[in-house]
């Protein structure tokens, strides 16, 4: 079936038009879309983070199907919108999208952070964890938080995604950028971006392993 899309302002302008059409299977999702266009289009990947998807005028779900001749909009955030980025995803963190939202022609380094899964936790075997999050409130503290360091190490930016939900050894937990105009900035910024995350952030860790399951920090 094919879709026709429509590009408005920053996505028009890196992607250097307006509409196109895209030709895709019976049963495919406005995330689908989005995909192939991803795919399709580098600009995208950075971007998808902050696009609204929008059929034949109306805002809709990801799981959203569309139909033969539907019109398809990306939307970036409107002006006077918040325009951070930083919050909890049930997916893994994007390490690009993060880097992305912090770039910016004054900085003069960024600095990232990567917290993956590993196979033990204070001499216990680990085999995976469960992430659980009072998902509103710890937006709340996430953008708190970037304010906070953004304001103490002027000419910052912080961005950061943190996962919820099972994972594996090896997956990604939470990514973290922060851009300053110079590295000693970026570096002491960052390093008080993850203390004070796992300091405040309403978001609890469940270690399950040979022994059994633990939640940190009560130790049962």
């Amino acid at each position: 079936m094919k879709i026709h899309v429509r590009y408005f302002a920053v996505v028009r302008e890196r992607l250097r038009r307006e509409t196109e059409d895209i030709e895709l299977p019976p049963g495919a999702t406005a995330a689908s879309a989005l995909d192939a266009l991803a795919e399709r289009h580098e600009p995208l990947r950075r971007l998808r983070p902050w696009l609204r998807l929008v059929v034949n005028q109306e805002a809709v779900a990801d799981t959203t199907a569309l139909a033969d001749g539907d019109e398809l909009a990306l939307l970036p955030p409107v002006a006077g919108g918040q325009g951070r980025l930083a919050r909890i995803v049930t997916e893994p963190p994007s390490l690009p999208a993060v880097i992305a939202a912090v770039e910016r022609r004054g900085a003069g380094g960024i600095v990232t952070f990567v917290g993956m899964v590993r196979d033990h936790s204070q001499g216990h075997a680990v085999e995976r964890l469960e992430y659980e999050a009072f998902a509103e409130m710890a937006d709340k503290v996430f953008c708190a938080l970037c304010d906070e360091i953004e304001a103490k190490y002027p000419g910052a930016r912080v961005a950061l995604e943190h996962r919820v939900g099972a994972l594996g050894i090896g997956d990604v937990a939470v990514a973290i950028a922060v851009s300053a105009p110079h590295r000693g900035e970026a570096f002491r910024a960052c390093e008080e971006t993850i203390r004070l995350l796992k300091e405040r952030a309403p978001i609890w860790k469940k270690e399950f392993g040979p022994d059994g399951a633990t939640w940190v920090g009560l130790g049962a």
